[in-house]
């Protein structure tokens, strides 16, 4: 096929990888996954996340959180990173406020809802930079970005000496990359780390890996309304095609919480203790299936 042609000529993947190569890439730690933790929505969430983590034996290399930078305190924020500092975990900030919370309609219709994750305007996005120098500011290092045009700009800060160049932006699942191409294409606008879409086959997601060299981050287990997919006996393959790989676990049938606040506290800090449970089943699967590997 002459499209299989194009795409090798411009480095990319011809098709999708069947012959699922082993992927040496690594994390600067030399760890071919990472855990993190999605929805974690402020510091007791937080807080929850690492006292069920020590009990599980479960090291979390990062949480994530999706109600946004504008609904946490400045307090709040600086509490998160200095915690994220003491225990070695990466913080991870969604900016906002986001079309799928504005004053427009179009992304609260079924067919609209693909824009709920961008910014509405010029003004919306002069919002979302605001809050990510802001952020900066109180010493957080990674945001999650659901905007294309952000993450341009964003790069581009980063790229000027504007914003630290330290800063991780990882690109949301709200904003998930589905091919090689897609990915390349984030990669050279500045993105550090890509989510890739919940329920891409190992032979995609081994071409995605062959065309990009940053982290890839994949829902093992994702909430309902990213289609509740559970992946746990393919987390050996996952990480094997995949590395450096975040293994991400949400919960399914569970309530959302965004924007959260104090009036969900108790059910944001249960379902943070749940989704480290969730990674400590995963990471036995994954135990399991080494031993046997070695044994073999």
């Amino acid at each position: 096929m002459k499209a299989q042609q194009y795409l090798e000529e411009l480095g990319l993947p011809g098709g999708d990888l069947y012959s699922l190569p082993s992927s040496g890439l690594r994390f600067g730690d030399g760890g071919a996954f990472h855990i993190e933790i999605p929805s974690t929505e402020g510091p007791a969430a937080l807080e929850a996340v690492i006292d069920e983590a020590a009990k599980r034996n479960v090291r979390v290399h990062r949480v994530s959180q999706g109600s946004g930078i504008w609904m946490l305190t400045d307090e709040e924020i600086v509490r998160m990173v200095e915690l994220g500092r003491i225990h070695d975990i990466e913080i991870c900030l969604f900016v906002g406020p986001r079309a799928g919370w504005d004053t427009g309609i179009q992304s609260s219709t079924p067919g609209g809802k693909v824009l709920a994750g961008s910014l509405r305007g010029a003004d919306q996005l002069a919002y979302g930079i605001e809050e990510v120098v802001h952020a900066c500011e109180l010493g957080l290092r990674s945001v999650l970005v659901s905007d294309l045009g952000q993450l341009s700009v964003l790069g581009r800060l980063k790229a000027k000496g504007d914003l630290p160049s330290d800063l991780v932006l990882k690109v949301s699942a709200s904003l998930p990359v589905a091919n090689p191409a897609g990915a390349r294409l984030l990669e050279d606008l500045g993105a550090s780390t890509l989510n890739v879409a919940v329920d891409l086959s190992l032979p995609s997601l081994a071409a995605i890996r062959a065309a990009v060299a940053i982290p890839l981050d994949l829902y093992i287990e994702s909430s309902d309304d990213f289609g509740g997919v559970m992946r746990y006996y393919e987390i050996p393959e996952i990480v094997r095609v995949a590395a450096p790989v975040h293994l991400k676990f949400a919960v399914r049938n569970s309530p959302g919480v965004y924007p959260s606040g104090g009036h969900l506290q108790p059910l944001v800090e249960a379902v943070a203790r749940e989704r480290v449970r969730r990674a400590a089943l995963g990471l036995a699967m994954l135990e399991r299936a080494q031993s046997t590997l070695f044994k073999s």
